[in-house]
């Protein structure tokens, strides 16, 4: 495709014709020419919005872009109504691929039932592979809006599914052929197929009927990220358990086989949360046949220890995800 605006054809045929789920809350959706979307909400609802960048992989990047979002606006107890999609297209890309990122998209969307309200598109010397960004419009009563910030000592820490989902699917896929040489192809396979744990809309749903002070998806930075931001957020320190987290074992030999770190890799679908009566709300979430663990407790102070059977650690800031170095190796 050519550099600058993708022409109003492709847009028509390639991305809007994608965009099927509609929602009544959007008044001004996704159009040639329309700047802005246009949302109604009742009078004691609240806006609640998040923006996303999808830049580790190329592989379903689609799905990615709208799962991660979702789960951002769900983590604040926000049920997920639409999205703003930029997508910076390198030039040697081709229309059908740009289509097929739309098609993803929509998936995504009729499942989560999120309207594509509009957006950017272009093709662009600046990127060497497609840049999707996303922003998402969600919205929540007053009194059910949940923050990162709202964990209180002698709560219970929950997450749910299991750490570095999001980042096995990524080199499972990205790295298939190296992993096979190895590994049998059950065990990959079952990896690549990690990506459908990816959304937390359900487990924010089912914890918001159990009382949560506090949730956070566990994205860049992975389970170790993931708790330092909560802790910080809410001023609070926290004593874990390593030995409760849940790790699945496909995870333990691809990062064993490129030397990564499970509890810093990319765990979107992994959802981190705070409550006072932690092993009732997993009995809630198992009952709705979400997987989920009591790791450990929230503390007064700030020290944030980590305990592994006998030997104490203390959380670091957030750093690097481990991700990035699969492309290193």
């Amino acid at each position: 495709m050519k550099i600058g605006k993708v022409p109003e054809s492709v847009l028509k045929r390639s991305v809007f014709k994608q965009i099927k789920t509609k929602r009544p809350e959007v008044l001004v959706g996704a159009g040639v020419g329309e700047d802005c979307a246009v949302m109604q909400l009742e009078p004691d609802e609240v806006f609640v919005l998040s923006t996303d960048p999808i830049t580790g992989t190329v592989q379903d990047v689609g799905r990615l872009c709208v799962h991660v979002t979702a789960n951002d606006l769900a983590s604040a107890g926000a049920e997920p109504v639409g999205i703003l999609l930029t997508a910076l297209l390198p030039e040697d890309m081709e229309e059908e691929t740009l289509r097929g990122i739309m098609a993803q998209v929509e998936e995504v969307c009729e499942e989560l039932h999120i309207q594509v309200m509009g957006g950017h598109t272009e093709v662009t010397r600046a990127v060497q592979q497609p840049l999707i960004t996303v922003t998402g419009v969600g919205k929540v009563k007053k009194d059910r809006l949940v923050t990162t910030g709202g964990a209180k000592p002698g709560d219970d820490v929950v997450v749910t599914k299991w750490i570095g989902i999001e980042g096995t699917a990524i080199i499972a896929k990205e790295k298939e052929a190296q992993l096979l040489a190895r590994y049998p192809e059950q065990m990959i396979r079952t990896a690549r197929e990690f990506d459908q744990y990816i959304s937390v809309v359900r487990d924010a749903a089912a914890a918001l009927k159990s009382g949560v002070s506090a949730m956070h998806d566990v994205t860049e930075g992975g389970i170790y990220g993931a708790l330092w931001e909560l802790a910080e957020a809410s001023g609070v320190g926290l004593d874990i358990d390593l030995m409760e987290i849940p790790v699945r074992q496909e995870t333990i030999e691809i990062c064993e086989y490129f030397d990564l770190n499970p509890y810093y890799l990319i765990s979107s679908g992994c959802m981190l949360m705070t409550g006072p009566d932690g092993y009732g709300l997993v009995r809630a979430l198992k009952q709705e046949g979400i997987p989920a663990a009591v790791i450990g407790k929230v503390t007064e102070g700030k020290a944030r220890i980590v305990r592994n059977q006998g030997e104490i650690t203390y959380l670091e800031r957030p750093k690097t995800d481990e991700l990035y170095r699969i492309y290193e190796v």
